[in-house]
């Protein structure tokens, strides 16, 4: 699902006029402003309400265009690049003097990435012929600390008809990009996402660490609580499925293979099974938190998933969500 000439171009104007454009990358839905403008920036905090101290992440069309917006940039960081862009990685670098303190959220630090989505790169390309900064900030199009949208529909409910959105279809990952400090000493993670440890390992000979405390630099969804529906959760543990039935009120989310067979008797759209995967089930996971968060349920309950390395990323959104919803 590719837009039109008319629609790219329309878009562009918007952006290069200070104005706002949600636009599709494979992670989530993005809602874009010119970067370099701290008047358009301001508008994304405006509709997403939120915190004006919470950093942006730097959309580029290619990494040709890193040197810009960062400065002392390390090997590793040119490594990663080379591996995973276009991708769902995102690199905190050393910030160039002259990038607004609205993106960094004061610090001296910038979020940077190439998005490996069709429409998001053609959007990008197109606004950097207009734009000398080639740059758009892009947090996900949903209100600050609710469940990020993974498909143009979800950034319409969330935010409004009257919001330009390029169609883009169902976003490939489904949750947010893995970002990775390399501002240090030595590269960290600061978010798990579809980009893991291990595959971090093969270019760079060693699993750079996990890091998900509040701390410096900030960055996008590091917050406690986020990536939330308005329903209350609760996480179920083993124990709590051998007993449960289906009840007036409760809506589930699970992935076990023994609890398909309940799924008959569970009241319609009140339960969503993801698949026992990790890539799968993060592909998933928002699209099935919205879809229960509207079944009128007045809680969500959450089977467990595995406490392995290839489930940190989505282990990560269900600890912020249930934080998030409570």
């Amino acid at each position: 699902m590719i837009p039109s000439e008319t629609e790219f171009a329309q878009a562009v104007v918007l952006l290069t006029a200070g104005e706002l454009v949600a636009f599709p990358t494979e992670t989530v839905y993005g809602l874009g402003a010119d970067a370099s403008n701290a008047d358009a920036v301001a508008k994304i905090f405006a509709a997403k309400g939120r915190p004006a101290d919470h950093p942006l992440i730097v959309h580029l069309p290619a990494d040709d265009w890193v040197e810009h917006w960062a400065q002392s940039i390390p090997d590793p960081a040119w490594e990663l690049m080379e591996s995973f862009w276009p991708g769902p990685l995102t690199l905190i670098l050393k910030k160039q003097p002259w990038v607004p303190d609205l993106i960094t959220g004061g610090q001296q630090t910038v979020g940077l990435r190439v998005p490996g989505h069709p429409v998001a790169l053609e959007l990008l390309r197109r606004f950097a012929q207009r734009n000398a900064q080639g740059g758009i900030a892009a947090p996900s199009a949903n209100r600050f600390g609710r469940v990020s949208p993974t498909t143009a529909a979800h950034v319409r409910a969330e935010l409004g008809e009257q919001l330009m959105v390029l169609e883009g279809g169902a976003c490939a990952v489904g949750i947010e990009s893995t970002i990775v400090d390399c501002s240090r000493q030595e590269p960290v993670i600061l978010r798990p996402g579809h980009i893991a440890p291990a595959h971090l390992a093969e270019v760079l000979g060693f699993a750079p660490e996990i890091e998900t405390a509040e701390g410096a630099p900030r960055v996008s969804g590091s917050l406690p609580a986020h990536y939330a529906p308005n329903t209350p959760m609760r996480l179920l543990r083993p124990g709590e499925l051998d007993a449960l039935s289906p009840s007036v009120g409760t809506a589930l989310l699970a992935h076990s293979p023994a609890l398909a067979a309940r799924a008959a008797h569970w009241p319609a759209g009140r339960i969503k099974l993801l698949p026992a995967e990790p890539v799968a089930y993060a592909h998933n996971l928002y699209a099935a938190l919205r879809a229960l968060d509207k079944s009128g349920a007045e809680i969500i309950l959450v089977e467990l998933t595995p406490d392995a390395p290839a489930w940190s990323a989505v282990n990560d959104r269900l600890r912020r969500a249930l934080a998030g919803s409570n």
